[in-house]
């Protein structure tokens, strides 16, 4: 993505990471994964410390909402007075951010326009707002006015009005479509002009991804396939592997997505079993499908041979969506075992060691059979498993890195405020 240099966003909330909580997750993921796209961030919050090196950290202890101040003000307002110090920690608050937001595009403001937990904050973001300093996206987790826990120190009137009234010029964030459903009611806006952004999971960080699982996952693009065939074995001809790619090739008619990995490289003990490579590459090529099937062998750094370790092997059990596995002949099938372990949908030759590995637990098929008949059992067993389901929903739609690109940054693009840009 191609982002000048002056593209600079602002992340504003009460507390940033290392303090743990969910808006502070939400915020560690976008500030990096926008400065990996390309935008200069800035994260401003009360409490917190700098957490990456390519994102800016400013403190600004008067945001904290446990700050003395904040709470002594936050007091006399439950109690329905607004006092002399609010305007003043109001006031100080404005001559804080304004030089911090001013060379700012977008500030994503995280709770201050929908929570009383700092409402000087509150007060002198919307100063600023209608100042024009930067554009603001309120991104809106939790509702005071909502909250019955919260309502009893809320008043008519100003300041308490700013969480419940739409203010001019921002977009509007939450969560969820029930959050969205309750915010629209709450501002009497329609649900439309809100955006739905939810949170998402960190596949690698969650999964425990080894870094040479995370390169490959990075550079074939694996997370993307749809479904992703694991075939662990050494390249030699009692494989079978040439069924496999067949089977690939079938299957792109109705997933494009699919994609097959091997992950052993030729077996050591036949020298045949290059010239066997050589011909896998060449029928891939053939059926048009050589950019979906992966041998990992070919992988390695400077272009020597990748011997793929069991940990890295371990991993990509958990990312792939099946095992194929078409073998001639097995001694037994160890890969059934540990496929079985991590709960993978396993499709097998129909032969006596897979039987006596995988019981009736495997979709059995003949090892010199018709592919398109293994690629409709596959297509059909898939649609009827809900764990596929969701893990491809979650994929798609909620990791942190997709949230990103598909959501936040249009988000961004279509609020930035050019006059934010000042030499």
């Amino acid at each position: 993505m191609n982002v000048s240099m002056r593209d600079q966003i602002a992340i504003l909330h009460y507390a940033a990471p290392p303090i743990i909580g969910g808006v502070e997750i939400t915020i560690y993921y976008h500030a990096l994964l926008l400065a990996e796209a390309g935008y200069r961030v800035k994260v401003i919050a009360g409490r917190g410390e700098a957490f990456h090196p390519e994102v800016t950290f400013q403190l600004i202890p008067e945001i904290n909402s446990r700050h003395p101040e904040t709470l002594a003000v936050g007091q006399s307002l439950a109690g329905g007075h607004v006092s002399p110090e609010f305007t003043s920690l109001r006031d100080g608050l404005i001559d804080r951010l304004r030089p911090e937001l001013t060379q700012v595009g977008v500030c994503l403001v995280h709770n201050a326009l929908s929570l009383h937990k700092n409402l000087p904050l509150t007060a002198a973001l919307r100063h600023l707002s209608d100042e024009g300093v930067t554009s603001l996206i309120a991104w809106n987790h939790d509702f005071a006015w909502l909250d019955h826990l919260y309502t009893p120190s809320l008043h008519p009137g100003y300041p308490w009005d700013l969480l419940r009234t739409p203010w001019p010029g921002v977009r509007y964030v939450v969560v969820s479509s029930a959050r969205r459903a309750r915010l629209a009611e709450l501002l009497a806006i329609p649900q439309e002009s809100i955006a739905v952004v939810t949170p998402g999971v960190d596949v690698e960080r969650l999964l425990k991804l080894e870094p040479l699982t995370q390169d490959l996952v990075e550079k074939l693009d694996l997370l993307e396939a749809d479904p992703l065939m694991l075939l662990p074995a050494r390249v030699t001809r009692r494989k079978n592997i040439q069924f496999a790619i067949r089977v690939t090739a079938a299957l792109q008619k109705q997933k494009p997505k699919v994609v097959l990995v091997i992950t052993g490289p030729p077996g050591p003990h036949n020298p045949k079993n290059l010239a066997y490579l050589a011909s896998l590459k060449t029928l891939s090529k053939e059926l048009g499908i050589a950019h979906k099937v992966h041998f990992l062998y070919e992988y390695g750094e400077c272009k020597k041979p990748l011997i793929v370790p069991d940990e890295v092997i371990a991993d990509l059990y958990k990312i792939s969506d099946l095992l194929l596995f078409p073998s001639h002949r097995e001694g037994f099938g160890i890969p059934i075992l540990e496929a079985g372990l991590v709960r993978l949908p396993i499709f097998a030759a129909d032969i006596p060691s897979i039987h006596e590995s995988a019981g009736d637990m495997a979709e059995f098929f003949d090892p010199e059979g018709n592919p398109h008949q293994v690629a409709e059992s596959i297509i059909s067993q898939l649609a009827s498993n809900p764990y596929y389901h969701l893990r491809r929903r979650v994929l798609d739609h909620f990791t942190w890195k997709s949230i990103v690109k598909n959501k936040v940054v249009p988000l961004i693009m279509e609020s930035v405020n050019p006059h934010g840009f000042r030499e």
